[in-house]
């Protein structure tokens, strides 16, 4: 079957092949393969979203370089296994779900070395120096994943969720595209998709969170389950009285009013185990019994009372002894989470955003029948079959066990803005959902996962809208590609790797430092695909953990908020300043970090020999950070992650300018025809010029890291080349360059004019001595290095604004 619009072609011979190349071989014949043109959108009728035009253009254009995937079966089923051909001898990268709400990258060379549940393949291409991208779509009221199959095979799995819910044809249940760059191939792949399904919008389209560029705090590791007002005040106020304030607080579990089903249904729960709550359901929309007690002023009050960390820990943690922080008085209302909210921000006025937490359904256990105005019913939970070779995990366990208080899909829109209206009156600005991918278990009833997942996502996104201005929300637990397919209209932040976690709770003692690399291979393969929709958010870590530096390093390049979850008073500032500046913002990088080209096909977890390098850019450079995470991986005989400690050891490899992916930023791209760079390497305080294509050694100990400022040196005359590098006291140091202009005066001297956002030692590299330099209009010392052109000068904190450094070199 050949089409003259599209580079993919299916052949009399059962070959899928892209421009004469063979991708997969004896594909069955209920299979076909369908050029973009020939395929009808896949519109809801009452899409409110149409792609914007500039979109529209260019998926016509690149319109060859794809094709969709139909299938056919003899009777209707609600989950069908129909094998798309093999492959052999072909590297790939895929994401594959380990746990039912958390994806991780696998590689390989052969389709029989695919992990169940995978959400997409590429195909590495040599032969034409390309990459093939192979996504399952979600069609009618299916979705479909990719597990592996015996002899190389690739096996499509097509599944309604329900057995009620039953089709024999579909058109586009998979998607093939093609492109030369990695990068461009996702970009392009997924605005395909998009203009196909219209059930969703890009990242590119929406507007992020303001907690995008801002230092914050989640009370989760500090307190767990027994987070209240108290120390939910002392934990902002330790930032804040060490010139680091947050700039937003995430309240998460803990807060809400739940309970188990053999108890009151109108009293708290009063096991603060952890686990339980996964065991609860939630009874009203507003507060515990421990922030509805908070009166309005009582952490303002000379009188207040402490809190003592270590106490908390040893008595209500460990004794499960419930401490009485805070007395009520007589003839004060009270004011709870309203009231503390209002005090928080009246004291710690750079205090802009409080997000709390929920699950999707509500709690954990979703709703307590009974207990609300809502129609809800307990419904029993199932574990998807092709989730069963996923990783144990102890919030399956206890969800199977209990099912979910499942409020009528009709009412999904009245469930949350019962929620956040409430929460929106009470000073809140924004959500933590997470169990998201709950409801694949308890679609039997609904219409299957697909229509209960619309009801559900349509009634979040309007109450988002109404009651967080359409922006304040972090998606969590929701890995799964029916919930970017179906989620994302609104929804423009989400989680991109599994919890933080800051020991192995399987009791590994190396655990404290290999799960810190498997959380940044989680964060950056993911956001290759996950990036397409949303801001990836590389979750929180404890400034004062073992491995705080390495997930520092990360965090500052990743390009999304940075923040941490620290108990109360046990910070590392000095690593934090690397991080954030006193007004509680951060140098946010420009794109979101991803793994470099040569990591693309290779395992930097247990191969013994690949560094993970992710590049991300800033508006004047770019950068490269390299991390050592060799020692542990995914164990497909045991399914589950574990220590490989043969490969916890010493790594090399090499860096040049050319990883950065320059392109991917209209206003970057110019640098990839830059001949020279000045690199400048943030742990070591080395300095180089180096040209585009010159590779530079690194090596790593294990669980360390060095991040690599690259930026584009300029020939301003035949004497004259400058490069602004930017803060070398900050993890980021190029995200501290705002703007830079070079002028050239009557008398021909040159004046590079640039805008500095944060305060310490600035770098920049000047072929030529200058000869001033005014720092805000006046004149300031500086430090140049004649053997390698190396200029340094102190910035000052200008409380926020931008400081203008013009620099007179000379001609």
């Amino acid at each position: 079957m050949a089409s003259p619009c599209s580079r993919f072609l299916l052949s009399p011979s059962r070959e899928i092949s892209v421009d004469g190349i063979v991708l997969l071989s004896d594909v069955p014949t209920n299979l076909t393969l369908s050029s973009v043109s020939s395929v009808p959108r896949s519109l809801d009728n009452n899409d409110s979203d149409p792609p914007p035009e500039y979109m529209l253009k260019s998926v016509k254009s690149n319109a060859k370089n794809g094709a969709f995937l139909g299938l056919s079966v003899k009777d209707p089923l609600d989950r069908i296994l129909n094998p798309i051909g093999n492959f052999n001898n072909r590297k790939f990268l895929s994401v594959f779900r380990f746990k039912p709400w958390w994806s991780t990258m696998w590689i390989g060379s052969s389709g029989s070395d695919l992990q169940m549940e995978t959400q997409f393949i590429v195909l590495q291409v040599p032969e034409i120096n390309s990459y093939v991208l192979i996504l399952p779509l979600i069609e009618k009221s299916f979705r479909s994943a990719i597990h592996p199959g015996v002899n190389g095979e690739v096996v499509l799995c097509v599944e309604s969720g329900s057995t009620k819910v039953k089709e024999k044809y579909f058109s586009s249940c998979m998607y093939f595209h093609i492109s030369n760059n990695p990068y461009d191939l996702m970009r392009d792949a997924f605005a395909a998709v998009r203009v196909h399904l219209g059930t969703f919008r890009l990242l590119e389209e929406k507007k992020p969170p303001s907690i995008i560029d801002k230092f914050g705090w989640c009370t989760w590791d500090a307190f767990y389950l027994t987070v209240e007002p108290v120390g939910v005040w002392h934990g902002v106020k330790s930032f804040a009285e060490n010139g680091l304030p947050p700039r937003f607080l995430i309240i998460d579990d803990g807060w809400q009013s739940i309970n188990l089903d053999h108890e009151n249904p109108l009293q708290d729960l009063k096991d603060s185990t952890i686990g339980s709550q996964m065991l609860c359901r939630l009874y009203r929309f507003k507060e515990n019994e421990k922030f509805a007690k908070y009166q309005n002023g009582t952490m303002l009050r000379p009188d207040a009372p402490g809190f003592d960390q270590e106490k908390h820990d040893t008595m209500v943690i460990e004794e499960a002894n419930f401490i009485e922080y805070l007395t009520e008085h007589e003839g004060v209302e009270r004011g709870g989470l309203k009231a503390l909210v209002n005090d928080l921000k009246k004291e710690f006025q750079g205090l802009d955003d409080v997000y709390v937490w929920h699950a999707l359904c509500g709690a954990w256990g979703g709703i307590r029948p009974g207990t609300t105005y809502l129609n809800c019913k307990v419904t029993p939970t199932k574990l998807v079959a092709g989730t069963e070779k996923t990783m144990l995990d102890f919030a399956v366990e206890r969800i199977e066990k209990v099912g979910i208080g499942l409020v009528d899909p009709n009412q999904a829109a009245d469930l949350y803005d019962s929620m956040h209206s409430y929460l929106s009156d009470s000073g809140i600005t924004g959500v933590k959902v997470d169990v998201i991918n709950s409801l694949e278990y308890v679609c039997e009833e609904y219409g299957g996962r697909v229509q209960l997942a619309k009801a559900y996502y349509d009634g979040l996104t309007k109450s988002i809208i109404k009651n967080f201005g359409g922006k304040g929300i972090i998606a969590s637990m929701e890995q799964c590609n029916d919930f970017f397919f179906l989620a994302t209209k609104q929804i423009s932040m989400g989680r991109v790797g599994d919890d933080f976690w800051f020991k192995d709770p399987n009791g590994d003692p190396m655990g404290v430092y290999w799960l810190q690399g498997v959380h940044m291979i989680h964060c950056s393969y993911n956001s290759l695909w996950q990036g397409q929709f949303i801001q990836p958010d590389w979750d929180m870590f404890h400034s004062d953990h073992l491995c705080a530096e390495f997930h520092a390093g990360s965090r500052a390049i990743c390009g999304g908020p940075v923040y941490v979850s620290d108990k109360v008073g046990r910070h590392n500032f000095e690593l934090l300043r690397k991080l954030v500046l006193p007004d509680g913002t951060v140098l946010r990088c420009q794109h979101y970090a991803l793994p470099t080209r040569d990591c693309l096909f290779e395992n930097p977890l247990f191969d013994g020999k690949t560094l993970l390098k992710i590049w991300n850019l800033n508006k004047f450079g770019g950068v490269v950070g390299v991390f050592n995470c060799q020692g542990a991986g995914w164990y497909p005989e045991e399914h589950k992650i574990k220590a490989h400690p043969e490969c916890y050891k010493t790594m090399s490899g090499f860096v040049s300018p050319a990883d950065v992916e320059w392109e991917q930023k209209d206003f970057t791209a110019e640098y990839r025809n830059n001949e020279l760079f000045a690199v400048y390497l943030q742990k070591a305080g080395t300095f180089y010029l180096t040209k585009a294509c010159d590779e530079m050694n690194i090596t790593l100990e294990p669980s360390s890291f060095e991040i690599f400022t690259v930026s584009p040196v300029y020939r301003l005359s035949d004497k004259v080349e400058f490069a602004a590098v930017g803060l070398v006291n900050m993890f980021n140091s190029g995200g501290a360059v705002e703007f830079v202009e070079y002028k050239i005066s009557e008398k021909k001297n040159l004046t590079a004019v640039i805008k500095i956002k944060g305060s310490g030692k600035f770098l920049a590299y000047s072929s030529m001595k200058p000869k001033q330099i005014k720092l805000n209009n006046v004149s300031t010392e500086f430090e140049w290095t004649s053997e390698i052109g190396l200029l340094k000068f102190e910035v000052p904190w200008t409380g926020g604004k931008f400081s203008d450094a013009h620099i007179l070199i000379g001609n």
